[in-house]
């Protein structure tokens, strides 16, 4: 068994072993989410179904102006994956790309029959008829599990204790799955950022060429305590140290721990008093020579065990116009893989690592405390590199800066 050969004092080991006894765990139950674009082809979300599952698929439209309904008033198209559907709409299939599509829209509820693989796609044929991408979310309840009636990642209200111990179970098997999966070697294949970053508000100005003049002599890269280069230095944040922690607590960011028997024990205990957990530990980075100044995290309640988004900031050695100066590096991890240094279990990031950059920028964004965001592109970008645990990474090399109000 895989699991004995692992070292059981980690946190997520843990946390698994004593919340299953402690709640007992129904079948697994996932929320997935993608992007997917009016200009791609059928999107493999990874998701093998099962005879008995639930799917609930939902979908918003973003930049434009698609709709996940297709356009109203058009004529029929026998040239469209699902001719009897709108062009422009979301549609999914269950099986082989020769397998006939069906209707998803805003919305559709799928009763699995038979053992099956889900694709996601718009209905297009030749050049789409409007230009954009959906944020698609898909929850998954395997056979025999129950359902929170709340929504993945909600909160108690007014439902009761019953309510929120199913929104318990169902926020702890989904992080179980996303552990299994990485504990026994099940890879599934990225999806992007993992969330749809909203449309960022890109400034039109140009960038100063005093501040783009000390971005250009940052480190590209970070490195662990051995040495080995990882994350890409992927943002900068313009502020002070008190108005960047305010901008981020209003972002609905949270302080990562950094002592694990600590984490373990306030999980378990947060847990057990039918709170959230929000503040699993977070390994040590370097830049600059130090240690993060900060490392701050979001993700569903429980289920970051497995996946969460995260960054680590830096206090940079200048300053720009008497603001101080932060360099940030995000990844989303999406699950557990092996860490090619010592053979011991890690966390795995997206690849596509924009995603993470972009996401940070948008939640700051959506907390009003964000007077300009503006891409930048250094000499040397990092466009295709490994992080310090072995795993590979992409970029378009650019780095996110963020002017704080």
């Amino acid at each position: 068994m895989p699991l004995l050969n692992h070292d059981l004092s980690r946190p997520p080991y843990i946390l698994f072993l004593c919340l299953t006894l402690v709640l007992g765990l129904p079948a697994f139950a996932q929320d997935s989410s993608y992007v997917v674009s009016t200009t791609q082809a059928w999107i493999d979300t990874g998701l093998d179904l099962q005879s008995g599952d639930s799917v609930q698929i939902s979908a918003t439209g973003s930049a434009g102006g698609c709709d996940p309904n297709g356009l109203s008033g058009g004529a029929a198209n026998a040239n469209l994956p699902l001719s009897s559907a709108p062009a422009g709409a979301l549609i999914a299939r269950l099986h082989d790309p020769g397998a006939t599509p069906l209707l998803v829209g805003s919305s559709h509820d799928l009763n699995i029959t038979e053992t099956s693989h889900l694709f996601l796609a718009v209905n297009v044929a030749g050049d789409p008829p409007c230009q954009g991408r959906f944020a698609v979310k898909v929850h998954r309840v395997a056979n025999g599990a129950t359902a929170s009636t709340s929504g993945a990642g909600s909160t108690s209200g007014s439902g009761g204790s019953e309510n929120r111990g199913e929104q318990l179970k169902s926020q702890l098997a989904s992080a179980a799955e996303i552990f299994m999966q990485g504990q026994f070697g099940i890879d599934k294949p990225a999806t992007g950022s993992g969330t749809a970053a909203a449309s960022l508000k890109l400034s039109t100005a140009s960038l100063d060429v005093a501040l783009r003049k000390s971005i250009d002599g940052l480190p590209r890269r970070v490195n662990d305590q051995f040495k080995n280069l990882g994350d890409m230095v992927n943002f900068v944040i313009v502020g002070s140290e008190k108005d960047v922690q305010a901008a981020l607590d209003a972002a609905s960011w949270h302080v990562a721990d950094t002592n694990n028997k600590k984490a373990v024990f306030e999980a378990a205990l947060e847990t057990y008093e039918e709170k959230d957990y929000l503040q699993m530990p977070m390994s040590t980075l370097y830049l600059f020579g130090r240690p993060q100044d900060f490392g701050y995290e979001m993700a569903e309640p429980i289920a970051m065990v497995a996946s969460r988004h995260h960054f680590r900031i830096w206090k940079a050695p200048f300053t720009w116009q008497g603001h101080d100066v932060w360099a940030g590096a995000g990844t989303h991890d999406i699950g557990f893989a092996k860490d090619k240094r010592n053979g011991s279990v890690t966390h795995k990031i997206d690849p596509v690592v924009d995603g993470e950059r972009d996401n940070i920028g948008s939640s700051l964004q959506k907390s009003d405390k964000v007077k300009s965001l503006t891409y930048y592109l250094p000499p040397n970008p990092v466009q295709e590199a490994k992080n310090a645990t072995g795993d590979g990474y992409s970029s378009d090399g650019r780095l996110l800066v963020i002017l704080l109000q």
